[in-house]
Order: C-alpha cells, then structure tokens, then sequence
C-alpha cells in the first residue's frame, strides 16, 4: 500500500495529474465525512489526479495535511457543513463547498478547483456563508443557523452549573423574607450562590461570543462577549433591565458580521500580522459597545419604562386578564427587559397587591417546567444534550429560575417562545383568578414549599396547567415544523446532509468552532486516537486511518480483487469484527416502509441473543431516526441505535430488491440497509469504527452491485467479507 501522499500512477509527479488536498467534516459526525472523502479519492483517482483527504469526523482528524502536503498541492477542496480553519491554505486555491456536494459532484468539484480563488487569510476571504458556486447556494441561512446552534451549545453548561448552584444554595441555606428568599451574608451557602450568579451572568455572553467566533472565528471572539455582557446589563444603558438573550443574539450576529466586513478592508501588508489579535478586535468592541449603548441602548430602556407605566394602569382591570399580560410578559424572554419589567411590576406590589406577584409567581417556573417535561415526553425529539439540559430545567423551575429554558428558546425560538408564552399566560390566569397570593418578590414552587403563597392549592393548579401547556404546544409546534434540532436549520445546500445519518458522538465538545453535535449512537467518544475510527479490535493489528485516492488495491482497482474475496469467510462466518453473523443477514426484507423495516431489523438482530429488549431497540432507533435520515443515498440506509437494550454491539444486514423510501439526501429508495446496535454503557468509539468501514466501502458501485447480486446469504457473507 502507497502512502496517502503519494499520487497513483504517478499523476501529479511528473505527469499530468494535480496533486489535490480536500478536508471532509460535517457537524453530526462520521457517516457523511467519510462518504465525501472516499468519493472525492474515487474521482480524483478516476481522473488521473492524486489526492490526500484530511477527515474531520466526531472522533477527530484523521489523516491530518501536513505542511509538505500544502506546499506541494495544485488545490484544495474543503467538502464541509462546519467551520474549517483555512489559514494553513494561504496562498493555494481553495474551493468551499457542502459536504454533500463532495459525495455528490465529486468530479465537478475537482474540476473547479482549477479555477478556484486563491485563498489570501484574513482580510480577504470570501464572507463565511457564502454558497460558493459549486454549492448551489442557499447557504447562508444554514451558517446562521448553525452560529446560533454554537452560541447556545457553549451557553448551555453556564446555564447548567450556574442555575443548579443557584437553586441548590436557594433550597439549603436560603431564608424566607419580604425581599424574597435571602441567603444570609455570611453563610457558606451564599458563597455557592456567588460562584452560581457568575456562572449565570457569564451564559449571555457567552452565547452571544460563540455566535461571533462561529461566523468570523477568534478574532470575533472578544467583541461578541463584550457585546453579550454590554446586553446583558442595563445599567450601562439606563435600563433597570438588560436586553437578556434576546440581546445577545443580535449582539452576537452584529459582532461576526462586523468582524467579517472588516477582514475584507484592504490593508498595508505590514498591518496585516496584526489584523486578527489587536486591530479588528479593538475596532470591533470599540464600535458595537458604542453602538449597543448610544443607539440601541436607549429604545430599550424606553420600552422598558413605557412598559411600566402601561401595567401601572393595569391594576384595576380584570385580575385574569392581567394575570394573562404579567404571564405573556414573564415568559417571552425569560430574563430579559420584557420579564424583568413584569417582575419588578409585580415585586413592587408585594406588600400592596400580593395577588400581581403571585400571578408572577405562578407564571415564572412555567418555561423550565414546560420545556422539561417535553423532553420528558417526547424524548426522541430532543438530542441528548436537550434531554440532560431538560432535566437541569425541571430543578431550576422548581426553584423559580426562569431562564433554565433559555437553550431551548435560542435554539428554536419560533417554536419555543410561543408555547412559553401561552403556557405563562394560562398559569397567570389562573393564579390571577383564584386570588393567589405571594408575599415575596420570588417565583416558582419554592416560595409555596416555603410557605410565602397564600392559596397554595391553586397556585400549584396554575403551574401544573401552564407547564402541561407549555409542554404539549413546544411538542405540537415541533412536530408540525419538523422533529428535532435538524429541522430548524434551513434546507439549504448541504442542509439534507447534515441531518443525515449521524455521526454520532452527539454529547462530545463541539469543535471550537463548529456548531452543537446533535444526537445519534455517540457515546461522547471525541478524544480518542485519529486511527480510532477504523482501528480493529484487536490492537496489535490496527487497520490504517487514511482516505486517499493513492491508496490503490491491487492494480489501482478501487474494490478488491477475487483472492480478498477468496479469502473472505465462508456461510457462517463472521465479519465486522463478530458483529454481522450468519444469523443477523436477511436476504429479502419483507417490509415495504422504513419503520416496519426498522422493527424487522431489530426482530432480526434480537435472534442472536444480544437483545434483551426489542421494543426499546426500536424506540431508540426511531429516536435516532428522528434526529435526521439515516438513509445516505446510492441506495444505502444505515439505522442505528445506542441502547442498553442491547448487551453487546451486533450489526445486521438485508436486501429490499424493491427500495423502501428512506428520505436520502439523492432521493433513492434504499435496497441495502444495515441495523447497527450497541450497548449505551460501553459503546465508546466501536459504533464510529463500523460507521467509517461500512461508509467508506459501501461507496463503490461495483460493491454494491455484488451485494445486491449475492445469491444467498454466504454469498452475501463473502461480499461483506471485504470490509475488514
């Protein structure tokens, strides 16, 4: 076997081939990375070229480019729906496209590398988000989508940490008062209260800095959390409340877009150095802060006066219709200037009007509980972050903290806000109708427990009913929109791809400047080896890592030669290390849908024993599946799950002569579809290994011909046979 870097034939050396470079990564993990890199390697090979492909998948980069690869390259292809660091690229063509147009346009994509722009760092590179034109367009929808996914995946464990600490010190060393329920001074708890407020005044800034940093990279950094910060807090602008999330979103896309348009000023060279780590950050903060708090500071804190003195002239309506308002209000933006007004509404009334703040009281744990219970319900719509941060919510709403289901919010607000909305606005309702009253500035089940809640029994009615409704609309409205984090990005180019087939180390750290991973079989496994991914079982004999069109088998021949599948094993035998047997191959698949045939692959899987609950397989398999398609085109659907209802990894494997409709990206129904299960305890990176293998062959024709024509299961055995 030749090097990864050296060119087949001799293409590229002294003949005329290019010696190419491409970078595959796409945000939900390994199926598709691997799936662009061995079709661009097929296609530059094809065409008398040498290529070296860097894969970025959940586990890492693989195959990394080396320095001597970049100088020597004609070109560089970068197949990704992620940020991908270009800055090792200067200097060489570079052409940027969607990972799906890398599995799809292989060829095309290699030659347009030809013409490609030359790539000149920072200063001048095309906007972030620009659909190139080997792309399609329609792309940049899809960028801002996934800046907010990476502002809310880092926000996420301030939220976390900082209201779990909050609600901890609150419930073990917090003292009812008429200014609510205080800790006193010099008690440990109000320490562990201190470290939680910090950890809470941190997540809007950074939300709004890794909206900035995913847009524009680390030169946006610094303006987007100095914006967070500046939106965060009011007084910098006269508002006795910050502009909360909300602000720091739009702080977030002010600071990257600002970022970008300046990159694009032409500068002398000797000031270039400088650019990224002193002039555009201190231009940057300089003019958002400014901007921020001369010009948009001062309609917010008029908004929020104006609100005051509309809801002063409130008291002496209806109690249920303002219960309805202060509940509308305290759900919106959960923190921001239209709850704090509502609250501080409310607060101010406590020794007047007791029955303003309980229907504040009622209405403030309303959004956590809600959002919670949801991903308590329907837990296939959520990833698994959604569904530990969901946990984290239902605590903090307890507790009264409202801003547990601001991840939620950011993340789909179209669908989030409303159904808190109307969850607060019936809680308040109710609690406005039934005279409940709190005599502490403080919300949530805590002041009832706590006893500062007269008419208890209907206030704990109004959270229940506000937080069922919350629950069941955010359900509702995620359901008619599209199922899951995928469905909110745009479906743009290369947007399919993303929400197919997973990759899969959903709860690992996203990469520094990618968005939020989303849900599959990952265990989290993103720090292993690069060789991870296809190393086998055994150690002493690891497989190599490397995608590369100059590794030819045998003569050149993408597929292998007759002694591969000579020696391949007989009916009976197992492949993929022991996990696809004899009896997990089926040679006809009965159903005619993707569900019936996910339930008759896990009937099929669970004949070897490895399941010990098959219901549950399916529910996790449909979980995964809403997630996004696991259906990848060229007539290939890979389901999978990670459950403990399986006691040990198993794969299985049938034919659909037919097709079943799978939604792949291509739109071809799939003939081969493969059931990969393993247990959620000790999955680590055993599930990306298959993925990588079974992608990366299942990318030649000829292959998949052969296992389509395989005329009974031993003969489908040998085929597969070739994968190890």
């Amino acid at each position: 076997m030749t090097s990864p870097a050296d060119p087949p034939n001799g293409a590229g050396a002294s003949g005329p081939g290019l010696k190419l470079l491409a970078v595959t990564a796409c945000p939900t993990g390994i199926a598709h990375t691997y799936m662009a890199a061995e079709k661009l390697a097929q296609a530059a090979q094809s065409l008398g070229h040498s290529m070296k492909v860097e894969t970025q998948g959940s586990i890492g980069a693989e195959n990394v480019l080396s320095d001597n690869d970049v100088s020597q390259a004609d070109g560089v292809i970068i197949a990704a729906d992620k940020d991908v660091d270009r800055s090792r690229f200067i200097g060489k063509r570079v052409l940027v496209v969607a990972v799906a147009d890398g599995i799809h346009r292989p060829e095309r994509l290699i030659e347009q590398v030809r013409n490609a722009p030359v790539y000149q760092g920072d200063g001048h590179e095309a906007e972030r988000g620009a659909a190139p034109a080997a792309s399609g367009g329609g792309k940049g929808r899809s960028v801002t989508y996934k800046a907010l996914m990476n502002g809310v995946s880092y926000m996420i464990p301030f939220v976390v940490v900082g209201g779990l600490l909050i609600a901890v010190s609150l419930a073990l060393g917090g003292d009812t008062t008429s200014k609510g329920i205080v800790i006193p001074d010099d008690s440990f708890w109000k320490t562990v209260n201190d470290i939680g407020s910090i950890g809470f005044e941190l997540m809007i800034p950074a939300l709004s800095g890794y909206i900035a940093y995913a847009i524009a990279d680390r030169p946006a950094l610094v303006p987007g959390m100095v914006g967070g910060w500046i939106a965060a807090h009011g007084e910098l602008y006269d508002s006795e409340a910050g502009a909360g999330f909300i602000g720091a979103i739009v702080t977030g896309f002010l600071a990257g877009y600002l970022v970008l348009w300046i990159k694009r000023v032409k500068v002398p060279k000797f000031v270039q150095p400088i650019m990224p780590i002193i002039v555009i950050p201190i231009v940057a903060t300089s003019a958002l802060g400014l901007f921020f708090i001369y010009v948009l500071g001062e309609p917010i804190s008029w908004v929020f006066e104006r609100l005051t003195d509309w809801l002063g002239g409130l008291t002496g309506t209806s109690a249920a219709l303002l219960g309805i308002i202060l509940g509308l209000m305290i759900a919106f933006d959960m923190g921001g200037p239209v709850n704090k007004t509502a609250f501080l509404f409310g607060a101010g009334l406590v020794s007047k009007n007791p029955e303003v703040m309980g229907a504040c009281a009622a209405a403030i744990p309303v959004p956590p509980l809600g959002q919670g219970l949801a991903t308590l319900l329907r837990r296939r719509m959520f990833d698994d972050q959604e569904r530990e941060t969901g946990l984290a919510a239902l605590f903090m709403g307890f507790f009264g903290i409202t801003e547990g289901a601001i991840p939620f919010a950011a993340a789909r607000p179209a669908r989030v806000i409303p159904a808190n909305m109307l969850g607060g606005a019936v809680a308040g309702a109710i609690a406005g109708v039934a005279s409940v009253e709190d005599n502490v500035p403080h919300g949530g089940p805590i002041v009832a427990v706590l006893g500062a809640v007269g008419g208890v029994p209907m206030f704990f009615v109004a959270v229940v009913v506000g937080t069922a409704v919350t629950a069941l609309v955010t359900i509702a409205l995620m359901s008619v929109g599209g199922v899951g984090r995928g469905a909110d990005a745009d479906a743009g180019a290369g947007g399919v791809a993303e929400a197919a087939v997973a990759g899969e180390a959903a709860s690992s750290a996203p990469s520094p400047a990618g968005a939020p991973v989303l849900a599959g079989v990952g265990s989290g496994g993103g720090t292993g080896a690069a060789s991870a991914a296809v190393a086998a079982p055994d150690a002493t004999a690891p497989k190599a890592a490397s995608v590369s069109a100059a590794e030819p088998r045998d003569g050149g021949k993408a597929e292998a030669a007759p002694e591969a599948a000579e020696a391949a094993p007989e009916a009976g035998g197992q492949v993929l290390s022991g996990y696809l047997t004899e009896q997990t191959v089926r040679e006809r698949l009965a159903a005619d849908g993707k569900d019936a045939a996910i339930r008759e692959m896990a009937e099929l899987l669970a004949a070897t024993g490895k399941v010990a609950d098959t219901a549950e397989l399916v529910r996790a398999a449909f979980a995964r599946e809403d997630q996004g398609t696991t259906g990848l085109g060229e007539e290939i659907a890979i389901p999978h799950a990670k459950t403990d209802a399986v006691t040990a990894p198993v794969v299985g494997f049938a034919r659909s002569p037919e097709g079943i409709e799978w939604g792949a990206p291509d739109g071809t129904k799939a003939r081969l579809v493969f059931m990969i299960a393993v247990p959620e305890a000790a999955a680590g990176d055993e599930h990306l290994r298959i993925l990588a293998l079974l992608s990366r062959k299942l990318m030649g024709a000829e292959f998949r011909e052969r296992l389509l024509g395989a005329a009974d299961v031993g003969a489908i055995l040998r085929v597969l046979g070739e994968i190890e």
